[in-house]
């Protein structure tokens, strides 16, 4: 049943009451005095709806709304309760100097650890190697 609103002159307040659309236009008793309210517009509004499996707000803005924040595309590729608008982004590690040189360095021994088993390979077995890896 939807809810109205009236307004209680003796009283001088606004209340809420569930009816019947059928009865909506009727007078209501006021909560407080018992006296006789007449309807009134509503001072707000705001409903959702079903759009695509996602709430939408009335009137549609053609924006999506996730966990009470609107977003403007529907959630694709990620986990339940998550949305790509409101994921922040993971901070990268910035290397210092040292890390890097240090890096570097790793990645040259692993080069010519990779060279040193090359050559104790067989012409063959170094053919088979470079098919399979190529680039090093």
């Amino acid at each position: 049943m939807p809810i109205y609103e009236y307004f209680c002159q003796p009283c001088d307040g606004i209340f809420e009451a569930i009816r019947t659309m059928r009865e909506s236009s009727e007078p209501s008793p006021c909560p407080e005095c018992n006296g006789e309210s007449q309807r009134i517009m509503p001072t707000s509004f705001m409903a959702f709806t079903m759009r695509d499996g996602y709430p939408r707000r009335i009137p549609d803005k053609g924006t999506f709304w996730h966990r009470g924040v609107e977003v403007k595309d529907r959630p694709r590729g990620v986990r339940a309760n998550e949305h790509q608008e409101l994921l922040k982004p993971r901070e990268r590690r910035k290397l210092s100097k040292g890390d890097r040189v240090e890096r570097k360095e790793q990645k040259m021994s692993e080069r010519q650890q990779l060279r040193k088993v090359r050559r104790e390979l067989s012409p063959r077995e170094r053919r088979a190697m470079k098919g399979k890896a190529r680039g090093f």
